[in-house]
C-alpha cells in the first residue's frame, strides 16, 4: 500500500508561512548578496556555504530568505530540523525555560530536564538492557566521549572505524573520518590509535557483482583480517554509522551490522553505533539500527535530538557508562537546560507515530519520482536510502567513475529554481535528500519534480 504524508502535530507550525515555492528574485537575491559581502568581510573563509542566501523565516518545509524567496528545504540543516525549523512546542518549552534560567552547568547544580532526556533515551534507544546516558553539546563530543568510555571500560586503546565514515571535525573524530577534503586536509597529524577497515557498500564493493551476501561476507572478512593484523585484544571500540552519512548515504549490505555485532562480542570490543545523522526518526524508525535488528553497546544521538538547539547524547550499557570515574565526563555547556527542553518537545512530537509514518511516505514518494532515473539516464548509478534519508549517486556508466560534476550541476539547477539540495560522498558525486519530516505532500512533490528535471537536464544526451 502506498504511504501518504500524514498531518503531523508540527505541521501546524508552518501555517503562518506559505508552504509553496516562490521566486521573488534570482537566487541569491540582492539583499542576500549584500549580506554575503558583509559575511566575507567579517567571517573566516574556513566556513563554507552551500547556498549563499540569508534566511529570515522558516517553518514546515520552507525557508524564506531576506529577499522574499520561499525555498523548499531538502536539507533540514543537515538532518537537524526534522520537526521543522520553527516548531511550536520547541519554541514554547525553550521560552518557558528562558524565563526560569538559561544555564547553571549540570556538573555544578542540577535540573530535572537533563534527567528526563536521559530517561527517554534509556527507554527508547535499541537494546534490552539497563542503560545510562550522558549529555553533551555536539556530535563530535558524543563520539569522543564514547571512545573515552570504551577505553575506560576495557583498558584498551585502539578504535576500529570504516571506509566512507564521517564522525566529526575535532582532532580525534577527524582521524576517525575517512574523507580528506575538506575535513582533514592540512589539519594533521592525527591520533595514531585509529585503524580503518572495509565497509559493506553494495554498489562499490569489489564483490558487488556477486550480490549483497557476497558484499557482506567480503566486508566482514576484511574486518576480521584487520583485527587479526592489529591484535583484536587491543581494540576498545568499533564505531559504525548504521547508514553512512557524509560518506554517501550508504546503506550497508544486509547482515553487515549483525556481523559486526557478532565480531564485537567475540573479541570483547564495544560496538558504538553512531546514529547522529540517521537517528531520531530520520529513516522511518526512531533509530536506523532498528532496521537491522542490531543494538550497539553504546548509541550516539545528536543533530535532530533537539531540533537545532545544540545537544548530543551517549547512551549505553550501565556497566560501560559507569566505568568512568566521577568527573571524567562533562562539559560546561553539556546538556544545557534550553537544549534539554527542546529535546523534550521533540520527544512529544514522536509520541503518536505520525512523524515515522511521514518518513516512510517521503521515501515512497521519492522512490516513485527518482528511482526510474537509474534506467532513464546513463549517469544515475543508484537511488538508495531509507525513510527521509535518501541519495542519488552519479557515475560513469560501466566504470562507476564518480561524476561530481553532475552532482554539482544538478544541485546548482535546483538552487536556481528554489530547491535546497546538498551533495555528499567521498568523491562529492551524490545528491542527498533530508527533507523535514513535517513537509507537506504537495511541497514534497514539487521539490522532487524540480530535482528530477534538473537531473534529466544535466544528464543531457546520457538520458535514455
Amino acid at each position: 500500500m502506498t504511504e501518504t504524508l500524514a498531518t503531523a502535530p508540527a505541521a501546524a507550525d508552518a501555517a503562518t508561512l506559505p508552504q509553496s515555492r516562490h521566486l521573488a528574485t534570482a537566487i541569491p537575491g540582492p539583499r542576500s548578496q549584500a549580506l554575503h559581502a558583509q559575511r566575507q568581510a567579517h567571517v573566516t573563509d574556513g566556513f563554507g556555504v552551500t547556498l549563499p542566501v540569508f534566511i529570515d523565516r522558516a517553518g514546515g518545509g520552507i525557508l524564506q530568505d531576506v529577499d522574499g524567496n520561499r525555498i523548499i528545504d531538502f536539507a533540514s540543516g543537515i538532518a537537524v530540523t526534522s520537526i521543522g525549523a520553527s516548531n511550536r512546542r520547541v519554541r514554547e518549552r525553550v521560552a518557558a525555560q528562558l524565563e526560569r534560567f538559561t544555564h547553571t552547568c549540570f556538573m555544578v547544580t542540577e535540573y530535572e530536564s537533563f534527567t528526563q532526556v536521559a530517561k527517554w533515551l534509556n527507554e527508547h534507544t535499541p537494546g534490552d538492557f539497563d542503560k545510562r546516558t550522558a549529555l553533551f553539546s555536539t556530535g563530535a563530543e558524543a563520539v569522543e566521549n564514547a571512545v573515552k568510555i570504551a577505553r575506560s571500560a576495557t583498558g584498551r586503546d585502539k578504535v576500529l572505524v570504516f571506509d566512507e565514515a564521517y564522525h566529526g571535525r575535532s582532532l580525534l573524530t577527524m582521524a576517525m573520518t575517512a574523507k580528506v577534503n575538506p575535513y582533514k586536509l592540512n589539519f594533521g597529524p592525527f591520533p595514531a590509535e585509529i585503524v580503518r577497515t572495509s565497509s559493506a557498500n553494495p554498489l562499490r564493493s569489489p564483490a558487488a557483482a556477486q550480490g549483497p551476501e557476497s558484499v557482506t561476507a567480503a566486508a566482514l572478512a576484511g574486518v576480521e583480517a584487520t583485527l587479526a593484523e592489529h591484535g583484536p585484544g587491543d581494540f576498545a571500540a568499533m564505531v559504525i554509522e548504521p547508514i553512512q552519512g557524509e560518506g554517501g548515504f550508504v546503506v550497508p549490505a544486509p547482515g553487515f551490522l549483525a556481523g559486526l555485532r557478532a565480531i564485537a562480542d567475540r573479541h570483547g570490543i564495544v560496538l558504538v553505533i553512531d546514529e547522529i545523522q540517521a537517528g531520531m526518526g530520520r529513516t522511518g524508525t526512531l533509530f536506523a539500527s532498528e532496521h537491522e535488528g542490531v543494538a550497539g553497546d553504546i548509541t550516539l544521538s545528536a543533530k535532530a535530538l533537539a531540533d537545532g538547539v545544540p545537544l548530543s547524547a551517549v547512551t549505553g550499557r550501565t556497566e560501560l557508562m559507569n566505568a568512568v570515574h566521577a568527573g571524567g565526563l562533562g562539559g560546561t555547556y553539556a546538556g544545557n537546560p534550553l537544549a534539554c527542553e527542546a529535546a523534550l518537545a521533540v520527544f512529544e512530537a514522536f509520541e503518536d507515530g505520525t512523524l515515522l509514518e511521514n518518513a516512510r511516505a517521503i521515501e515512497a514518494a521519492a522512490r516513485a519520482a527518482l528511482a526510474p532515473l537509474v534506467q532513464e539516464t546513463g549517469l544515475v548509478a543508484e537511488f538508495r536510502g531509507r525513510g527521509a534519508m535518501l541519495a542519488v549517486e552519479f557515475a560513469e556508466p560501466g566504470t562507476l567513475a564518480p561524476r561530481a560534476d553532475i552532482a554539482k550541476e544538478v544541485s546548482a539547477r535546483c538552487h536556481a529554481q528554489g530547491v535546497l539540495t546538498l551533495t555528499c560522498g567521498t568523491h562529492g558525486n551524490i545528491i542527498r535528500l533530508l527533507p523535514p519530516l513535517v513537509i507537506g505532500p504537495e511541497l514534497l512533490a514539487d521539490g522532487l519534480q524540480v530535482l528530477r528535471g534538473a537531473i534529466l537536464a544535466a544528464a543531457g544526451p546520457a538520458a535514455v
